[in-house]
Order: C-alpha cells, then sequence, then structure tokens
C-alpha cells in the first residue's frame, strides 16, 4: 500500500477511472452502493423524483470514494506500459 491512502480499486488498464474492487472494503463500498439503490428503487417505485434525490447524492459519493480509493489515482492510462 502507498503513502497516499488506502488502495481499494485497480485503476483501469486503458482509459480513465477505476476497475473492480481489489480489497474487501472496496467490494463493501459497492455492497453498500447497491443496496441504498436496490432499496429506494424498492420503497419508492412510484415517487421517481424521490428516487432521483437518492440516487444523484449515492452516485456522487460512490465516485468520489473510488476515485480517492484507486491505486495510482484516476488518470489516462494506455495499456501495460503505464
Amino acid at each position: 500500500m502507498s503513502d497516499e491512502g488506502p488502495e481499494w480499486f485497480a485503476p483501469k488498464r486503458y482509459g480513465y477511472g477505476a476497475g473492480p474492487p481489489i480489497a474487501w472494503q472496496g467490494w463493501l463500498v459497492v455492497g453498500a452502493y447497491v443496496a441504498v439503490i436496490g432499496a429506494a428503487a424498492h420503497f419508492l417505485r412510484s415517487r421517481p423524483i424521490e428516487i432521483v434525490a437518492i440516487i444523484v447524492p449515492a452516485t456522487t459519493l460512490l465516485l468520489v470514494i473510488v476515485a480517492k480509493t484507486t491505486r495510482g489515482g484516476w488518470r489516462w492510462r494506455w495499456g501495460k506500459e503505464d
């Protein structure tokens, strides 16, 4: 692990962003996100505005966490040489 912080997600080999979780904490974050979205869809199925009001902040929070915990950070990658 680096001194920059936790490494919960692997970087994508090509392109920008993160790949799959590489630590249990990453899987926990993804599982919690799926649970929140699933619960919102189930319990608020007839209230689309409320569903969006939950999905947008939950997705924003997920992206911030993933960006901060991706090994090497988010940057453009060109394959094995990167």
